[in-house]
């Protein structure tokens, strides 16, 4: 399908997007958004109380833990969506956390993706320069190697990816501003922007196989987001 016509056709009748991470901080806030804007929302959660809640907004959860998991599992619950948001993360914790979702977890859901046949993938990761002026320890610069790699996974794919780095994450209300591009000076951004500009960018499909890097600013987000279009 030509991009024009996809185009036409996600703003005629919206997305079907899985999201890895559907209970954290961004992907809960993306689902909602996700579905405000009628789009169909699926996800992964570890236990049925929080399937059974996520089911009354709307959203079609599968029950499974991403670190168990095989690749032709969670192909399965993938199905038949658009695209795959891998927003999942262990913030800095163990190491074995940290290569289980952020590094192994991102390879597995890319062998995942290309079983179920989806062809989009966006991956939340994070600014390389964040923090880099505090002593953060060795867990937390392993949270950033094993990051990077996964930014390099992705990249190095045949999938149409898409790579968000956002600054130091905060919570709150978002303000609908960013500054979004290719390469962004480090500071903080809400998770409600963070989520509205994915969002957004679920919406744009001729952005892929770029890497953006996101921060607070004030051009309203729609604008930010078509300003990375290539021409």
């Amino acid at each position: 399908m030509r991009i024009v016509e996809l185009h036409r056709e996600i703003g005629a009748f919206g997305v079907d997007v899985f999201i890895i991470g559907i209970t954290g901080g961004i992907g809960g806030l993306l689902a909602q958004k996700l579905r405000s804007r009628g789009d169909a929302v699926h996800g992964l959660v570890r236990r049925d109380d929080q399937r059974a809640e996520l089911a009354t907004r709307g959203v079609n959860a599968r029950v499974g833990d991403l670190s168990s998991m095989s690749a032709e599992q969670l192909a399965a619950a993938f199905g038949d969506v658009d695209v795959v948001v891998f927003s999942a993360g262990s913030n800095g914790g163990s190491r074995e956390v940290t290569k289980a979702v952020d590094g192994d977890g991102v390879v597995k859901a890319i062998k995942a993706a290309r079983l179920a046949g989806v062809e989009r993938f966006v991956l939340v990761s994070v600014l390389p320069e964040s923090w880099r002026e505090r002593d953060l320890g060795e867990e937390v610069e392993y949270y950033f190697a094993v990051k990077k790699g996964a930014d390099v996974e992705l990249s190095r794919s045949d999938l149409n990816w898409l790579i968000l780095r956002p600054s130091l994450l905060l919570d709150g209300p978002g303000t609908g501003t960013v500054s979004l591009g290719p390469a962004e000076l480090h500071g903080e951004i809400t998770r409600d922007d963070v989520a509205a500009t994915l969002a957004e960018l679920l919406h744009e499909p001729r952005i892929g196989r770029q890497i953006l890097e996101l921060n607070s600013g004030s051009t309203p987000i729609e604008v930010a987001v078509r300003a990375n279009v290539r021409s």
